[in-house]
């Protein structure tokens, strides 16, 4: 399936001169799709005087960034790959900041019929059968390393599908797009899905099998192996990501009364 390996950088909210210390952060697209990144960011840059440069990319990309340097800390969501960036060095530890889950996504009509699946690998199953429009992240995502691996608790491999089903190699903002255009079933996180404008006739279709359950952890960058990393800002995010006033924010941010990560750091 093609991946893609572009990034894009985010510089944010610097204006003029800027005197605040910097770090970079690689962070997820369905992070930054979510919106929550334009709540956290100002309070960051209030409190602690710390400018976060993002780069947005899929999870596959941000550990990559991390493994070469070129990022301080990463913001991902997947956990075997976390924990292997840990136990091979690139990584001081894993810290678990907040959840949401994953959701099916797909025409109103339903012509699959995975309204009324029991489990989301019936659900996947359905499409498949009817060969169903279907789009994928394709791109080493969190989420893309997720919908294989439902596709193949499933009994299924994507790599022998057919047409029907279309791997974009792109971030869930660009891969919700392509489906909309579609009229295409896929797979997303909820906050991406509740933040995107673009909805056209697709609806959320199924949600609910604990599955789909999406933890977001923080990863400093070890700097043992990278001594260029900023490890005392690097620490001072952790502290704020895990502290009260994160936990309010987090909790509190809402679109359509409706809450779109739940904060659960220790």
């Amino acid at each position: 399936m093609k991946q893609t390996l572009g990034l894009a950088i985010l510089a944010i909210f610097a204006t003029g001169i800027v005197h605040a210390d910097t770090l970079r952060m690689a962070v997820t697209t369905s992070f930054h799709n979510s919106g929550l990144a334009e709540v956290l960011l100002p309070e960051i840059k209030e409190d602690l005087d710390l400018e976060v440069q993002l780069l947005v990319v899929g999870t596959g990309q941000a550990l990559k960034l991390g493994q070469a340097g070129d990022v301080d800390a990463i913001l991902v969501h997947s956990r075997a790959s976390e924990e292997s960036f840990v136990a091979d060095g690139y990584g001081t530890h894993r810290r678990e900041i907040m959840y949401n889950d994953f959701v099916l996504i797909g025409p109103a009509a339903d012509p699959a019929g995975i309204q009324g699946a029991a489990e989301v690998t019936d659900a996947l199953s359905a499409i498949a059968a009817g060969e169903a429009s279907f789009v994928s992240r394709g791109d080493d995502s969190g989420t893309h390393k997720k919908e294989v691996s439902l596709w193949t608790a499933a009994g299924l491999d994507p790599d022998s599908f057919g047409p029907w089903y279309r791997a974009v190699g792109a971030g869930m903002g660009s891969a919700l797009n392509t489906a909309s255009g579609l009229d295409a079933y896929i797979m997303s996180d909820r906050a991406s899905w509740l933040n995107f404008g673009n909805k056209g006739d697709l609806a959320l279709l199924f949600a609910g099998d604990p599955v789909l359950f999406n933890q977001y952890a923080f990863l400093p960058v070890d700097p043992a192996r990278h001594p260029h990393v900023k490890a005392e800002l690097v620490t001072k995010l952790e502290g704020w990501l895990t502290s009260p006033r994160a936990a309010a924010l987090i909790d509190g941010y809402m679109i359509d009364g409706e809450t779109l990560f739940v904060f659960n750091a220790k």
